[in-house]
């Protein structure tokens, strides 16, 4: 796929980095990426991954934008108060990088359109606060075959994970917590959806480019008031009604490869 004098120049800080160089953004340029959720986490993701040049973009959300959402959701401002979020989201997107596609999905992904929803695009990052929609979009990527970033914050705290198959996300959590806290329960620092979701971001760039070790059957937890991080790895559940009766994960093979992951 070649590159216009601008896209050199506009990407040109990827292109001079060996773990991206020109295959690497050409393989940006072709991924189909999905966002559940435009707010805390999707906001900050959708910025980066529009700026680091993905082909397609879509994003799922059936909310408007409020007044409390500017407090860390930084893709908006006080002129899109009320309007839907993703129409919003799509203007910003389009005028930080026009060159990427924008695909508005204003509703809510639930397990009867899961499936159709992330059936058009390579993988899915999951920033919602709700675990049943956490659930029927991990039940999807695992059916499909889909890579699946998910992000979570609350108060101080937050974790990203990347699941490809065994283990997904419903191994790490089996049941609906029953004590489930929201973000507009217990309050989130508006600065740590920015990390969190900038994270996310960075893991669907090197899973599509191929660079590093992603956070594979791995969960990164950050906590900003004690400046902390620790990976743990992931056991998979052999009773997950999921995954439990797919084979194990399997390494990643480079979007740039021409295989499917």
């Amino acid at each position: 796929m070649a590159f216009s004098d601008e896209e050199v120049d506009r990407y040109a800080r990827h292109l001079v980095l060996r773990e991206i160089g020109g295959p690497g953004q050409q393989a940006l340029k072709r991924a189909h990426v999905l966002i559940v959720g435009a707010g805390g986490l999707g906001a900050p993701a959708a910025l980066y991954l529009a700026a680091a040049g993905v082909g397609r973009i879509g994003l799922v959300d059936p909310d408007i934008v409020s007044l409390s959402n500017l407090q860390r959701q930084v893709l908006y401002g006080v002129a899109d108060i009320d309007q839907i979020k993703v129409t919003a989201a799509q203007s910003h997107l389009i005028e930080l990088n026009p060159n990427v596609v924008i695909d508005r999905h204003p509703m809510r992904l639930d397990p009867s359109n899961a499936e159709t929803l992330l059936a058009g695009y390579d993988m899915v990052l999951d920033g919602t606060d709700d675990f049943t929609t956490r659930y029927a979009v991990n039940t999807a990527a695992v059916v499909l075959g889909k890579p699946l970033v998910s992000g979570a914050i609350g108060r101080w705290t937050g974790q990203v994970g990347v699941f490809l198959g065994r283990p997904c996300y419903r191994c790490l959590v089996p049941d609906l917590p029953p004590d489930a806290e929201t973000c507009a329960a217990v309050g989130v620092v508006g600065a740590l959806a920015g990390v969190i979701g900038s994270m996310m971001a960075l893991e669907a760039v090197k899973l599509i480019a191929g660079a590093g070790e992603a956070l594979v059957g791995r969960l990164l937890i950050y906590d900003a008031l004690a400046a902390e991080v620790r990976t743990v790895r992931l056991p998979a559940d052999p009773e997950c009604p999921v995954c439990g009766r797919c084979p194990p994960g399997t390494p990643l093979t480079p979007y740039n490869a021409g295989v499917s992951i």
